[in-house]
């Protein structure tokens, strides 16, 4: 009678993993090394199920890890432009309004003989 027992069964770090993933206790599980399994290969009967279980419960949340990272990243982007604008806001608030420059004498002068001549126009004779 064959009584080897698979790498999974004799791996007291892979039990204690699945014994937590089976209680539904993943914060345990991640503790004690989750995120970080390999699945052995060769492994028996009994423990294939309890393989295929770390597998997902591993899989799942890597995927909900890095959903977490993006949505962090994604929130620190819409802050950061936030920020830029409301210093632009601020920057504009803060800088005096432009006014344009005087004319120089010759095109005043000129301007103000145009406008004469509309208002002599606009006179009734």
């Amino acid at each position: 009678m064959n009584t080897a027992r698979c790498p999974a069964c004799i791996d007291d770090r892979f039990c204690t993993i699945a014994d937590a993933v089976t209680a539904d206790d993943i914060d345990r599980a991640i503790a004690l090394g989750l995120l970080d399994f390999e699945a052995p290969i060769d492994v028996c009967a009994t423990c294939a199920s309890r393989v295929t279980a770390l597998g997902i419960a591993r899989n799942e949340r890597l995927r909900a890890l890095a959903a977490r990272e993006r949505h962090r990243a994604r929130q620190a982007r819409l802050a950061h432009r936030a920020e830029v604008r409301a210093r632009k806001r601020a920057n504009a608030a803060a800088q005096p309004s432009i006014v344009a420059p005087p004319l120089p004498a010759g095109a005043a002068a000129a301007l103000a003989r145009a406008k004469a001549r509309v208002a002599a126009k606009r006179l009734p004779e």
